[in-house]
């Protein structure tokens, strides 16, 4: 992970629409950034977050993907897949990020955050994603299959991020749950929760979710 860098950093304004959902706006379509960004508590300056229920919060201050993955998306559907387009703030190129532990501290930029949680799909991402002229199909279940998710960082220490920046893994806890374990725990394999909520870093809204009639929100 010598080389894990950040590709691009990226924050959106609110729009509005029927593929919105229940709140009628999203800030999930992300734009690259040219300029530095502060990293606040809450999250990146400049970024809005329309739906506090299930994307604000200090556990959900900074949401990161892979461009690897993007570039995986892009050959399963057909066309590439842009930096921010998954509605990440930071785009990293690199580092693995859904084999992550949940706990793990990264100093990205003079900013130190850590892994908390992870993203599940949900119909806005869906209808945002057939909006821009993807193929949304069924698009909820085969994010969940594929299993990348891309974790939520709370923010420890706040700083200043920018396109270019190293990603440096500063602490690893002394477990082996990854962010893929917890995505997978809270989806597809529910067995494994109980093995996923014995981490101490675990962000209190997963435990929370974790009964067995929850759905897949995001």
């Amino acid at each position: 992970m010598e080389n894990a860098r950040v590709l691009s950093v990226n924050v959106g304004r609110p729009e509005t629409g029927p593929w919105t959902g229940r709140v009628g706006r999203s800030a999930i379509r992300k734009q690259p950034v040219d300029a530095p960004v502060r990293v606040l508590r809450a999250g990146l300056a400049g970024d809005s977050v329309c739906d506090q229920k299930y994307h604000g919060g200090l556990d959900n201050a900074v949401y990161v993907y892979a461009r690897e993955d993007l570039d995986r998306w892009g050959r399963a559907l057909g066309r590439p897949v842009p930096d921010g387009h998954f509605g990440e703030n930071l785009t990293t190129v690199g580092i693995d990020v859904n084999a992550a532990l949940v706990g793990e501290r990264w100093r990205v930029g003079t900013a130190l955050l850590e892994v908390a949680k992870v993203r599940t799909p949900c119909r806005v991402f869906a209808g945002f994603m057939g909006l821009t002229g993807y193929d949304d199909t069924a698009w909820v279940k085969r994010f969940t299959a594929e299993g990348r998710p891309g974790p939520y960082l709370r923010v420890l220490e706040e700083g200043v991020v920018a396109m270019g920046d190293p990603v440096a893994v500063e602490h690893r806890p002394d477990h082996d749950v990854t962010v893929a374990m917890v995505f997978r725990a809270l989806t597809t394999e529910r067995h494994l929760l109980p093995r996923v909520l014995e981490v101490p870093e675990l962000s209190d809204t997963v435990r929370r979710r974790s009964g067995p009639a929850q759905a897949p929100v995001s």
